[in-house]
């Protein structure tokens, strides 16, 4: 008998299969998340793990990304200009998760347990991942 995690598996990839062909329909044009739980007939958690699958399965066979704007929703895409202002909005989505998770939990903790090991490495290694996307979002605006 298949582990739970198998099991689990196999159900997302059917699933990345039904949203991969739901939105191959909806083509050119993408759907929401609602319109992907309607056409798919899946359940909202059924659509976000094989979302999540099919990312994976996009990455291991090179396909075009799968992205998500405000206006057009779920979309597969290939336009450079696209899928920059894809990249970019992740990006400043991540910086800002970052900076808040730094300011509100890891440096209170700092001054909680200031000679505690983890926490200085930790800082010092959440300030360098910082720094980096900091990088990254301050070329994009050059």
């Amino acid at each position: 008998m298949p582990r739970a995690s198998e099991r689990r598996w196999a159900a997302a990839r059917r699933h990345a299969d039904t949203v991969r062909f739901v939105l191959f329909e909806a083509r050119p044009a993408g759907l929401s998340f609602a319109q992907l739980v309607r056409a798919a007939e899946l359940s909202p958690s059924q659509v976000r793990a094989g979302i999540a699958c099919l990312r994976d399965i996009i990455a291991e066979r090179c396909w075009p990304p799968l992205i998500w704007t405000r206006t057009d929703g779920y979309k597969f895409c290939s336009d450079p200009a696209e899928l920059q202002a894809y990249e970019v909005s992740i990006i400043r989505e991540k910086l800002t998760e970052i900076r808040r998770f730094i300011t509100g939990v890891v440096a209170p903790h700092a001054v909680l347990q200031p000679k505690g090991r983890w926490i200085r490495h930790l800082n010092t290694l959440l300030s360098s991942v910082e720094s980096t996307l900091d990088v990254i979002a301050d070329y994009i605006d050059a």
